[in-house]
């Protein structure tokens, strides 16, 4: 059963979120799936979820998400990640600067009846800011 979730997962990675077919979210994912750590402007629920994705497709065209590990019991699944892409349209209110980023993240799911039920994603969102040039840098003594 974890390794079935643990390709569920997988797919919902590819398919979804790589190959951007967000439409097939609810798939691979409940209608009222929470999520623990919402990224900012995130709504609730599935809908919540297609809205994020398709804000970091908009802002993000070229997003290649990528599971480098992936631990699998029972009904959980964590996966560690790494999204790289362009930033060509405005996300998280900044501009299309045209960098690219690489963003490393956590997320560990729980899934019921072969579909995600709750989730919790961390991501280096700072990280990601410094790489968009949001952030301050840092005073030099």
């Amino acid at each position: 059963m974890s390794r079935d979730n643990a390709t569920i997962v997988r797919r919902f990675v590819d398919e979804v979120i790589t190959q951007g077919n967000i439409e097939a979210a609810g798939q691979y994912v409940w209608e009222d799936v929470i999520e623990q750590v919402p990224l900012p402007g995130q709504g609730p629920g599935l809908d919540g979820l297609k809205g994020i994705l398709r804000a970091m497709r908009a802002g993000f065209p070229d997003i290649v998400f990528s599971i480098e590990e992936q631990v699998a019991e029972r009904d959980k699944v964590a996966s560690r990640f790494e999204w790289t892409g362009t930033h060509r349209g405005e996300f998280l209110g900044i501009p299309a600067t045209g960098r690219a980023v690489r963003v490393w993240g956590m997320v560990i799911d729980r899934l019921e009846d072969g579909r995600i039920k709750d989730t919790r994603i961390i991501m280096d969102t700072f990280g990601l800011l410094g790489q968009l040039g949001a952030l301050p840098s840092p005073a030099t003594p």
